[in-house]
Protein backbone atom coordinates (compact mmCIF):
# COMPACT_ATOMS: atom_id res chain seq x y z
CA UNK A 1 0.00 0.00 0.00
CA UNK A 2 1.68 3.35 -1.09
CA UNK A 3 0.74 6.63 1.08
CA UNK A 4 2.30 9.60 1.86
CA UNK A 5 2.00 12.02 4.72
CA UNK A 6 1.53 15.83 4.55
CA UNK A 7 1.69 17.65 7.91
CA UNK A 8 -0.27 15.08 10.03
CA UNK A 9 -2.25 14.02 7.59
CA UNK A 10 -1.85 10.37 5.79
CA UNK A 11 -2.77 9.86 2.20
CA UNK A 12 -3.41 6.46 0.21
CA UNK A 13 -2.33 6.16 -3.01
CA UNK A 14 -2.11 4.56 -6.31
CA UNK A 15 0.44 1.79 -6.62
CA UNK A 16 0.97 1.38 -10.53
CA UNK A 17 2.28 -0.85 -12.67
CA UNK A 18 2.70 0.46 -15.98
CA UNK A 19 3.83 -2.52 -17.27
CA UNK A 20 0.15 -3.66 -16.56
CA UNK A 21 -1.63 -0.68 -18.23
CA UNK A 22 -2.83 -0.93 -21.97
CA UNK A 23 -2.53 1.83 -24.22
CA UNK A 24 -5.88 3.69 -24.54
CA UNK A 25 -6.97 7.28 -26.81
CA UNK A 26 -10.75 7.13 -26.63
CA UNK A 27 -13.06 7.89 -23.57
CA UNK A 28 -15.68 5.32 -22.87
CA UNK A 29 -17.63 4.79 -20.28
CA UNK A 30 -15.42 3.01 -17.91
CA UNK A 31 -11.99 3.00 -18.46
CA UNK A 32 -9.69 0.89 -16.41
CA UNK A 33 -5.96 -0.26 -16.27
CA UNK A 34 -4.96 2.08 -19.17
CA UNK A 35 -2.37 4.64 -19.70
CA UNK A 36 -3.29 7.43 -21.29
CA UNK A 37 -0.86 10.00 -22.94
CA UNK A 38 -0.80 13.55 -24.98
CA UNK A 39 -4.60 12.56 -25.73
CA UNK A 40 -6.85 16.21 -26.95
CA UNK A 41 -10.40 15.41 -25.08
CA UNK A 42 -10.80 19.34 -25.44
CA UNK A 43 -14.61 20.42 -25.45
CA UNK A 44 -15.79 17.32 -24.87
CA UNK A 45 -18.44 15.48 -23.24
CA UNK A 46 -17.74 12.86 -19.95
CA UNK A 47 -20.89 12.35 -18.52
CA UNK A 48 -21.23 9.09 -16.14
CA UNK A 49 -17.78 8.28 -17.42
CA UNK A 50 -15.40 6.37 -14.62
CA UNK A 51 -11.59 6.13 -14.91
CA UNK A 52 -9.89 3.22 -12.67
CA UNK A 53 -6.36 2.22 -11.96
CA UNK A 54 -5.00 4.14 -14.76
CA UNK A 55 -2.34 6.77 -15.67
CA UNK A 56 -3.36 10.32 -17.41
CA UNK A 57 -0.26 12.32 -18.75
CA UNK A 58 -0.22 15.42 -20.63
CA UNK A 59 -4.14 14.33 -21.42
CA UNK A 60 -6.28 17.76 -22.53
CA UNK A 61 -9.55 17.85 -20.73
CA UNK A 62 -10.13 21.83 -20.94
CA UNK A 63 -13.50 23.36 -21.73
CA UNK A 64 -15.16 19.90 -20.88
CA UNK A 65 -17.93 18.65 -18.96
CA UNK A 66 -17.91 15.95 -16.80
CA UNK A 67 -21.03 14.81 -14.78
CA UNK A 68 -21.42 11.62 -12.77
CA UNK A 69 -19.11 9.13 -12.87
CA UNK A 70 -15.32 9.13 -11.09
CA UNK A 71 -11.69 8.87 -10.86
CA UNK A 72 -10.39 6.14 -8.66
CA UNK A 73 -6.69 4.91 -8.20
CA UNK A 74 -5.59 7.08 -10.71
CA UNK A 75 -1.62 9.32 -11.12
CA UNK A 76 -2.41 12.55 -13.39
CA UNK A 77 0.30 14.43 -14.47
CA UNK A 78 0.43 17.52 -16.63
CA UNK A 79 -3.07 17.43 -17.28
CA UNK A 80 -5.21 20.61 -18.57
CA UNK A 81 -8.69 20.37 -16.79
CA UNK A 82 -9.16 24.88 -17.85
CA UNK A 83 -12.42 25.89 -17.75
CA UNK A 84 -14.13 22.29 -17.48
CA UNK A 85 -16.93 21.53 -15.71
CA UNK A 86 -17.18 18.79 -13.15
CA UNK A 87 -20.40 18.27 -11.06
CA UNK A 88 -21.54 15.42 -9.39
CA UNK A 89 -18.67 13.01 -9.67
CA UNK A 90 -16.07 11.21 -7.14
CA UNK A 91 -12.20 11.44 -7.16
CA UNK A 92 -10.56 8.61 -4.93
CA UNK A 93 -7.07 7.79 -3.73
CA UNK A 94 -5.64 10.26 -6.91
CA UNK A 95 -2.47 11.82 -6.61
CA UNK A 96 -2.45 14.73 -9.14
CA UNK A 97 0.71 16.51 -10.10
CA UNK A 98 1.67 19.41 -12.40
CA UNK A 99 -1.83 20.02 -13.62
CA UNK A 100 -3.78 23.18 -14.60
CA UNK A 101 -7.37 23.75 -13.17
CA UNK A 102 -7.31 27.48 -14.30
CA UNK A 103 -10.92 28.51 -14.13
CA UNK A 104 -12.63 25.23 -13.78
CA UNK A 105 -16.22 24.73 -11.62
CA UNK A 106 -16.30 21.84 -9.73
CA UNK A 107 -19.76 21.48 -8.10
CA UNK A 108 -20.83 18.96 -5.50
CA UNK A 109 -17.79 16.76 -6.11
CA UNK A 110 -16.49 14.17 -3.68
CA UNK A 111 -12.79 14.36 -2.63
CA UNK A 112 -11.16 11.47 -1.08
CA UNK A 113 -7.56 10.24 -0.37
CA UNK A 114 -6.13 13.42 -3.29
CA UNK A 115 -3.10 14.67 -3.29
CA UNK A 116 -3.09 18.08 -5.58
CA UNK A 117 1.00 18.99 -6.19
CA UNK A 118 2.43 21.61 -8.03
CA UNK A 119 -1.23 22.28 -9.65
CA UNK A 120 -2.97 25.94 -10.66
CA UNK A 121 -6.18 26.61 -8.82
CA UNK A 122 -6.42 30.21 -10.22
CA UNK A 123 -9.68 31.72 -10.95
CA UNK A 124 -11.55 27.65 -10.10
CA UNK A 125 -15.07 27.90 -8.18
CA UNK A 126 -15.67 24.87 -5.64
CA UNK A 127 -19.28 24.53 -5.09
CA UNK A 128 -20.22 22.28 -2.30
CA UNK A 129 -17.06 20.39 -2.79
CA UNK A 130 -16.67 17.85 0.69
CA UNK A 131 -13.93 16.14 1.80
CA UNK A 132 -14.54 12.43 2.90
CA UNK A 133 -11.38 11.81 3.55
CA UNK A 134 -7.56 12.84 3.72
CA UNK A 135 -6.72 15.87 1.14
CA UNK A 136 -4.05 17.89 0.52
CA UNK A 137 -2.46 20.97 -1.48
CA UNK A 138 0.98 21.63 -1.98
CA UNK A 139 3.21 24.16 -3.68
CA UNK A 140 -0.57 24.86 -5.61
CA UNK A 141 -1.76 28.48 -6.76
CA UNK A 142 -5.28 29.16 -6.05
CA UNK A 143 -5.35 32.60 -6.38
CA UNK A 144 -8.58 34.59 -7.19
CA UNK A 145 -10.38 31.01 -6.71
CA UNK A 146 -13.46 30.78 -5.04
CA UNK A 147 -14.66 28.26 -2.45
CA UNK A 148 -18.51 28.45 -1.36
CA UNK A 149 -20.59 25.81 0.91
CA UNK A 150 -17.43 23.71 1.08
CA UNK A 151 -17.02 21.27 3.82
CA UNK A 152 -13.38 20.03 3.45
CA UNK A 153 -12.09 19.14 7.57
CA UNK A 154 -8.83 18.16 7.68
CA UNK A 155 -7.48 19.52 4.42
CA UNK A 156 -3.99 20.31 4.30
CA UNK A 157 -2.76 23.33 2.64
CA UNK A 158 1.19 23.74 2.18
CA UNK A 159 3.30 26.22 0.67
CA UNK A 160 0.43 27.62 -1.17
CA UNK A 161 -0.51 30.52 -2.83
CA UNK A 162 -4.23 32.14 -1.80
CA UNK A 163 -4.01 36.03 -2.61
CA UNK A 164 -7.80 36.77 -3.17
CA UNK A 165 -9.15 33.20 -2.76
CA UNK A 166 -12.35 33.45 -1.52
CA UNK A 167 -14.35 31.39 1.22
CA UNK A 168 -18.38 31.75 1.73
CA UNK A 169 -19.98 29.55 3.89
CA UNK A 170 -17.65 26.89 4.53
CA UNK A 171 -16.30 24.10 7.30
CA UNK A 172 -12.87 23.77 7.36
CA UNK A 173 -12.54 22.75 10.88
CA UNK A 174 -9.37 20.81 11.55
CA UNK A 175 -7.57 22.46 8.19
CA UNK A 176 -4.18 22.32 8.63
CA UNK A 177 -3.36 26.09 6.78
CA UNK A 178 0.26 26.01 8.29
CA UNK A 179 3.17 27.21 5.84
CA UNK A 180 0.62 29.65 3.16
CA UNK A 181 0.14 33.64 3.26
CA UNK A 182 -3.32 34.49 4.86
CA UNK A 183 -3.15 38.32 4.66
CA UNK A 184 -4.97 38.43 1.31
CA UNK A 185 -7.54 36.28 1.78
CA UNK A 186 -11.23 37.14 1.14
CA UNK A 187 -12.93 35.82 4.02
CA UNK A 188 -15.31 36.22 7.45
CA UNK A 189 -13.48 34.62 10.18
CA UNK A 190 -16.13 31.87 10.50
CA UNK A 191 -14.63 30.14 7.56
CA UNK A 192 -11.69 29.75 9.69
CA UNK A 193 -13.93 28.26 12.76
CA UNK A 194 -10.93 25.42 14.05
CA UNK A 195 -8.31 25.25 11.38
CA UNK A 196 -4.20 24.66 12.61
CA UNK A 197 -1.94 28.11 12.00
CA UNK A 198 0.95 28.94 13.03
CA UNK A 199 2.64 31.89 15.13
CA UNK A 200 4.12 33.57 11.75
CA UNK A 201 0.18 33.52 10.67
CA UNK A 202 -0.91 35.66 13.43
CA UNK A 203 -0.24 38.99 12.00
CA UNK A 204 -2.63 38.00 8.62
CA UNK A 205 -5.12 36.61 11.36
CA UNK A 206 -5.48 40.33 12.95
CA UNK A 207 -5.52 41.86 9.78
CA UNK A 208 -8.91 39.71 8.41
CA UNK A 209 -10.10 40.61 11.88
CA UNK A 210 -9.82 43.91 11.86
CA UNK A 211 -11.64 43.64 8.04
CA UNK A 212 -14.27 41.08 9.26
CA UNK A 213 -15.08 43.38 11.96
CA UNK A 214 -14.99 46.30 10.40
CA UNK A 215 -12.60 47.78 12.86
CA UNK A 216 -10.94 51.39 13.36
CA UNK A 217 -7.63 51.41 14.56
CA UNK A 218 -6.10 54.75 15.68
CA UNK A 219 -2.98 56.02 16.87
CA UNK A 220 -3.47 57.15 20.37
Amino acid sequence: MRTTTVGELRILLPELDPDDLDTISDPTDDLSDATIENVSWRGGTLDGVTIRGSRLVGVDVSESGWEGGSLFGCEITRADFSGTTLSGISIERCAITGSRFTGIRLTDVRLKDVLFEGCRFDYASFTRVAAAGAVAFVDCLLTDATWSSCRLPNTVLRSCQLARLELDSCQLHGADLRGNGLHDLKTGLGNLHGVTLDEDQLPDLTHLAVQDLHLTVRKR
